[in-house]
């Protein structure tokens, strides 16, 4: 059984690890454009600021003994996560395009301005 405070942890958990390999994949084509220099710095660090909570996250989260084991996808609409937890493991289902609006609010905070 998974806590409600651990489940908000695990689902901060999954936004900011979403958030690194989204920005991640985006770093590679930066390159091609033609302020390149500007937008891999906003990148960097922005990058630099979401991974250092991803490991804070990922240790608060091993502390209480909490692991992702994996993703399933279900079909086009959603995603289920497992957990393993101390004491059994939880699946949890997630929308993907909800998961990516919060992705991206997430983004939008840590750039220091809410979308609107």
């Amino acid at each position: 059984m998974i806590k409600p405070d651990e489940r908000r942890n695990v689902h901060q958990f999954i936004l900011l690890d979403m958030a690194v390999k989204s920005l991640q994949n985006d770093y590679d084509k930066l390159g091609n454009l033609k302020m390149s220099e500007v937008y891999i710095r906003i990148v960097d660090d922005l990058l630099k600021d979401i991974r250092s909570d991803f490991f804070n996250q990922k240790r608060m989260l091993a502390k209480q003994k909490i692991e992702v084991v994996k993703w399933i996808n279900i079909d086009q609409y959603f995603s289920d996560v497992v957990i393993k937890t101390p004491g059994e493991d939880v699946v949890l289902r997630y929308a993907k395009q909800a998961l990516k609006t919060n992705v991206e609010a997430l983004i939008f905070r840590y750039l220091g301005r809410e979308r609107i």
